[in-house]
């Protein structure tokens, strides 16, 4: 199983400060999404403008450049990266066995229609959802677990779509940055379990979780993050009939397959160094959300019992939902038959002039006390006097608790009760 690990290993981040301003942030005067990078408007994707204009999701950046002429203490070769700048220590940046590249990147994915994608994949197979324009893809993660991260470009959007086995973290990312589309590989590095990217326009390394430059280049700089949403097989071909899912690359891995069984019950997280925070197992499954001075964790635990949360955060009132029916990809050997951690999705209450009031329906769905309209796990009335209406998705993140506590060690941890 080590030897399994070794080989697929994805690198993580970790910081001792709190979280920071959102890269991406509503302009006061437009209201559309502002690009960290840039300063440009996007009023293309409506889902960044709906977690732009909420000012939530964005974590923080691991510190100042640091200019000290010391060169990392590991083998550098095939990188052409500037390593005379940084933001961390070399000492947090660990081997995870594979080297640049040993984890292959897809780089001109293919796409099929539902009625393939179903001929290999169960309805309770996990996938990340992303949506552009008229385009809704679904990228399952038994692809992913394989290859980390997916270079694609969706209705015109450049979109990364990257996912740490080791962190369980599934983030999207807008390759638009500084006037040019980057194109990203795996270093073979980690940092707090987390995977280290790379950008191969100049070689810059990037933390995965936190989207964030930390050597070369463009060192303190930070990725816009995009929405996107972890489901399953079944609710992405309900929603999207028309949708399109990745298919398997013509490579030998045995897609469908989890390479690290066991592992969301691991209670030594993979070249972890730090200590785990102890209010949590460290693989419980959390979802995480920030502002530019808080961020909170909601341990699935507590959402599945609930089935549907209310919570104030960052001046919004929230509705967290949770719906059984999503396998864990990192639980048994087949992926379809991982034990049940459900699917779990963040929107503003209120529409219109309503702050609507949810709970849950014994069929997966939610209804609202002011109207009595039904809505899915997709923000969406499907039925009743608000039938069409959408809630405003709210950016977050799923992610293992070892690993947000370690990026956010002042976290607060909500409690029901």
């Amino acid at each position: 199983m080590i030897a399994t690990f070794i080989l697929l290993a994805c690198v993580p981040i970790g910081t001792e400060e709190a979280p920071a301003q959102p890269a991406a942030a509503a302009d006061s005067e437009s209201g559309e999404a502002v690009t960290a990078d840039s300063g440009e408007t996007d009023s293309s994707d409506s889902s960044a403008q709906a977690t732009a204009s909420v000012n939530t999701g964005v974590p923080q950046l691991s510190g100042e450049l640091i200019t000290d002429g010391v060169p990392p203490p590991f083998r550098t070769r095939g990188f052409s990266t500037d390593f005379s700048r940084r933001t961390v220590e070399w000492d947090s940046i660990l081997s995870g066995g594979p080297p640049k590249d040993g984890i292959p990147a897809v780089d001109n994915p293919e796409f099929e229609s539902i009625a393939a994608g179903d001929e290999w994949l169960e309805e309770v197979d996990p996938v990340i959802l992303y949506s552009h324009g008229d385009v809704s893809r679904a990228y399952p993660l038994s692809i992913l677990i394989w290859h980390e991260i997916v270079n694609d470009e969706v209705d015109g959007q450049p979109v990364s779509i990257t996912f740490c086995p080791l962190c369980n973290a599934s983030i999207a990312f807008d390759r638009n940055f500084d006037g040019q589309v980057l194109d990203f590989g795996t270093t073979g590095r980690l940092r707090n379990s987390d995977l280290i990217m790379y950008d191969r326009q100049t070689e810059t390394w990037w933390q995965q979780f936190t989207g964030e430059g930390i050597v070369g280049k463009y060192a303190g700089e930070q990725l816009r993050f995009l929405t996107s949403q972890v489901l399953s097989w079944k609710d992405f071909k309900e929603a999207y009939p028309d949708g399109e899912v990745l298919a398997r690359p013509n490579m030998p891995r045995n897609y469908g397959y989890n390479p690290y069984v066991g592992y969301d019950s691991t209670s030594r997280p993979f070249l972890f160094r730090g200590t785990p925070d102890s209010r949590l197992a460290p693989a419980e499954r959390v979802l995480g959300l920030t502002t530019d001075i808080d961020a909170i964790a909601y341990p699935f635990t507590v959402l599945e019992e609930a089935g549907v949360v209310h919570d104030s955060f960052g001046g919004l009132e929230l509705a967290i939902f949770h719906k059984a029916g999503l396998a864990s990809a990192l639980d048994s050997s087949l992926i379809s038959q991982g034990r049940d951690i459900g699917t779990v999705a963040v929107y503003d209450r209120q529409v219109g002039d309503q702050l609507l009031t949810f709970s849950p329906n014994e069929d997966g769905s939610f209804s609202d006390a002011e109207t009595g309209s039904t809505w899915d796990i997709l923000g969406e009335a499907v039925a009743g006097p608000l039938a069409g209406e959408k809630l405003t998705p709210i950016l977050h993140f799923d992610h293992f608790w070892f690993a947000w506590a370690a990026f956010f060690p002042e976290t607060e941890l909500y409690n029901p009760s």
